[in-house]
């Protein structure tokens, strides 16, 4: 099922994870060493960039009389809160711009454009995801609570509704994320817990009437004053305006929360994203965290506007490895994971936009039936794998370990082991087929 020794997994001896995490602390002081004011002047100018544009998108809303001027301000405005979530407040909050102390640009007092509060993600994101990423039962961004992602979840009928969770969870993503905090499913017996639940529920309460008053009041209330002062105005052209406003703010809400789970799901469901069992989690060693980082995050390939607009979480693999160092270092950061991913023949899985985000799709349909329907084994699927997935045809069941190959010095680990069992596996195939031939 899900991996529970990975060194084994990865083919390394625990020297060679202490010699792999040694090596990412080096780059770790690297980047920070390295910080400074191009890095300042990036997240100052990103956030000047994002309130233009928001400012921007709400006066075409507001002066609204042609469709297309509608189109673009509400375009505007959605593509305003995607950088605000993703570049800004994502980011801002994991505290990769702490070291300026810049009141404005901190962790402690960035609230982010969302109805999820800020103190709620920094626990369930920062804390719980970042230090236990897809380990089951630990992790709640396996499946939200909702979704079969990996065949460790028991099916049960509820999973047949996969599709039409994650079409949801899509369409509304920032109340899903408002209400992951709260885990609603969750039993609470003692007055302590039940108290901490309606201090939670309060602050989220809060939260959600800023964000809806904010969207649909005050901002479209402010359109319907202004309709109705310019000449010619009355109470119909008033209320109208209202409307567009209000429904303006709905789609670029619609846009930042479709595009959001996108990017999330890109980097956490794809094929090779592996999955962890709770064994040694809490004993592992800081160079084994980096390791489940590594083999736990996809990538998707991208240039420089795509990887902007994503929070440059198009390098997962190097956000969860240095989650508090700034994004806009995650690029250089990405060459130097790649040529570490090189040297000790690990996997470093990436893929095109499209095609990651299709495959955690691909996923989410395939397990939403029962295992009997489906074709490989728990331990060798593409969405899930183990280190048994390469004893399968070994009698002794020995560990195998990374070695060096004799003619040409190359490590042999992982994802040289990754490849030969697809070799395998193919040439199997075609043997079946030859034979299922001759039978005929």
């Amino acid at each position: 099922m899900a991996i529970s020794d990975i060194p084994e997994y990865a083919h390394l001896t625990e020297a060679d994870v202490e010699a792999l995490g040694a090596e990412l602390d080096a780059i770790r002081a690297d980047i920070e060493a390295a910080r400074g004011e191009r890095d300042a002047r990036y997240i100052r100018n990103t956030i000047r960039f994002q309130r233009g544009l928001e400012l921007a998108g709400r006066a075409m809303i507001m002066g609204s009389r042609k469709r297309s001027l509608w189109w673009a301000g509400a375009a505007s405005l959605g593509v305003a809160k995607i950088v605000e979530n993703m570049e800004l407040g994502h980011n801002v909050m994991h505290g990769q711009w702490d070291w300026m102390n810049d009141p404005e640009v901190h962790s402690t007092t960035w609230e982010w454009d969302n109805t999820d509060p800020s103190a709620h993600w920094k626990h369930t994101h920062n804390y719980i995801h970042h230090k236990y990423t897809n380990v089951l039962g630990m992790d709640a961004d396996v499946g939200y609570g909702l979704l079969r992602v990996t065949r460790d979840q028991r099916w049960q009928p509820f999973y047949l509704g996969n599709i039409a969770y994650n079409t949801l969870l899509a369409v509304f993503f920032q109340w899903g994320v408002a209400a992951q905090h709260l885990e609603l499913g969750k039993k609470r017996r003692t007055p302590e817990q039940k108290e901490q639940f309606r201090r939670d529920l309060a602050d989220v309460g809060t939260k959600v009437g800023k964000q809806v008053g904010k969207d649909y009041v005050v901002f479209p209330g402010l359109a319907a004053a202004l309709a109705a002062a310019l000449p010619g105005g009355d109470s119909a052209s008033a209320a109208k305006a209202f409307g567009k406003a209000a429904s303006a703010d709905a789609l670029a809400n619609l846009i930042r929360n479709l595009w959001t789970n996108a990017v999330i799901f890109c980097g956490h469901f794809p094929d090779g994203a592996e999955k962890f069992t709770k064994q040694d989690v809490d004993s592992e060693t800081q160079a084994e965290w980096y390791l489940r980082q590594m083999l736990g995050s996809a990538n998707f390939r991208c240039g420089p506007v795509l990887g902007f607009m994503s929070g440059n979480l198009s390098y997962q693999i190097e956000h969860h490895i240095f989650p508090d160092l700034p994004s806009n270092r995650l690029a250089e950061i990405s060459v130097r994971v790649r040529a570490l991913c090189e040297k000790y023949d690990l996997p470093y899985t990436t893929g095109s936009f499209p095609l990651q985000y299709l495959k955690s799709w691909r996923t989410i349909a395939k397990l939403s039936l029962p295992d009997k329907y489906l074709k490989a084994t728990a331990d060798d699927a593409p969405e899930t794998a183990s280190e048994r997935r390469f004893k399968q045809d070994l009698p002794t069941g020995v560990r195998l370990e990374s070695s060096l190959d004799p003619l040409t010095g190359r490590r042999r680990g992982l994802r040289s082991a990754i490849g030969a069992l697809r070799g395998r596996k193919s040439r199997l195939g075609r043997s079946s087929q030859v034979i299922d031939a001759a039978a005929a």
